[in-house]
C-alpha cells in the first residue's frame, strides 16, 4: 500500500491552518483531538489537528487480484477498512490521544446499515473517540467557506455523483447516482458525467418542496468538487447544460475532507454541541 503525506507545516488545505489553543498555565489536561475521514470509493484521508494528512488507495490486493474496500459510496471489506485507516493513522507523527472527536465524511442519501457500517469502522480505528458524521456535500460547503445562504454543491467522484441543496449548510434535498469519473473513457467522461448531474438537477427541480430553493441556489451557481471538478471540459459542458455558472472548488479532491476537520475542530471546543 502506498501512503502519500503531507506534513503540518506543508499541509495543503488551506482552513487546516487553524491551531489548537494552548492550555493555561498549571492545566495539564489535554484538549481532544480533531481528526478528519473521507473514505472513498478509490482513495481514503486521514488528517488530524497538527498531524497533517495521509492519502491511500482504497483498494487492496490478494492473490494476485485487486480488492475494493468501498464501493460506491458503500463500506463492502470493513476489515480491510479498519487495516487501512488504521496503518494511515500510524504513519501520522506521534499517536493520536485517546478520547479525540472524528468526524467521517458520508455520501448523501445513506442508508442506517451503511451509516453504522461507517461508525463501526470509526470505533474500531479509533476507540474511544467521539465518531459524528458529515455529508460530503456539507463538508464541503464548509471546507470552502461557503455554507452561508443557499447552495448547490456538486460532488463527482470516482464512482459516486452527488448533488445537494444546502440552506445555510444543511441539506435540505439531495441526489445521487452510481457513476463517476471511472465508468467512462476520458474522452466520454464530461459528456456522460454532465448528463449524469443535469438530470439529478432536473429532478430537484421537479420536486415541488424543492422548486424555489433549487432555483435560488442555480441563481447562485453551482460549487463543484471531488475529481470531476478537475475537468475544465466537465465544468464547461455543466455550465452549457443549465446555463448557470460553474465554480470548480479550490483544492476540489481534498476540499471535503478540509470541511470535515473544521467541524471535528468545532465539535471539540464545543463538545456538547449537536453532532455534525
Amino acid at each position: 500500500m502506498s501512503i502519500t503525506t503531507t506534513s503540518p507545516g506543508a499541509d495543503p488545505v488551506g482552513p487546516f491552518a487553524h491551531r489548537r489553543p494552548a492550555p493555561a498555565d498549571g492545566d495539564s489536561r489535554r484538549d481532544p483531538t480533531a481528526v478528519a475521514v473521507d473514505l472513498g470509493s478509490r482513495q481514503a484521508r486521514i488528517w488530524a489537528v497538527g498531524h497533517g494528512m495521509r492519502v491511500a488507495p482504497t483498494i487492496g490486493s490478494g492473490r494476485g487480484q485487486e480488492t475494493e474496500f468501498v464501493r460506491r459510496g458503500r463500506i463492502v471489506d470493513a476489515a480491510g477498512c479498519v487495516g487501512l485507516l488504521t496503518e494511515l493513522s500510524r504513519a501520522l507523527p506521534g499517536s493520536l490521544p485517546a478520547g479525540s472527536v472524528v468526524v467521517a465524511c458520508r455520501p448523501v442519501r445513506s442508508t442506517p446499515s451503511d451509516d453504522d457500517a461507517l461508525r463501526r469502522v470509526m470505533g474500531d480505528v479509533f476507540t474511544p473517540s467521539r465518531v459524528l458524521l458529515i455529508d460530503t456535500v456539507r463538508a464541503a460547503a464548509i471546507g470552502c467557506a461557503a455554507a452561508s445562504g443557499v447552495l448547490m454543491v456538486v460532488d463527482i467522484g470516482a464512482q459516486l455523483t452527488e448533488v445537494a441543496v444546502l440552506v445555510d449548510g444543511q441539506v435540505a434535498g439531495a441526489r445521487r447516482a452510481e457513476t463517476g469519473t471511472s465508468d467512462s473513457t476520458p474522452d466520454g467522461r464530461p459528456r456522460l458525467l454532465a448528463g449524469v448531474v443535469t438530470r439529478l438537477v432536473d429532478d430537484l427541480r421537479r420536486t415541488t418542496h424543492l422548486r424555489r430553493l433549487t432555483a435560488a441556489a442555480l441563481a447562485r451557481g453551482i460549487l463543484v468538487v471531488g475529481d470531476g471538478a478537475t475537468m475544465p471540459v466537465l465544468t464547461a459542458r455543466l455550465a452549457d447544460n443549465l446555463r448557470v455558472p460553474v465554480r470548480p472548488a479550490p483544492s476540489p479532491r481534498v476540499v471535503t475532507l478540509s470541511g470535515a476537520g473544521l467541524a471535528a475542530i468545532a465539535a471539540c471546543r464545543h463538545p456538547t454541541a449537536a453532532g455534525a
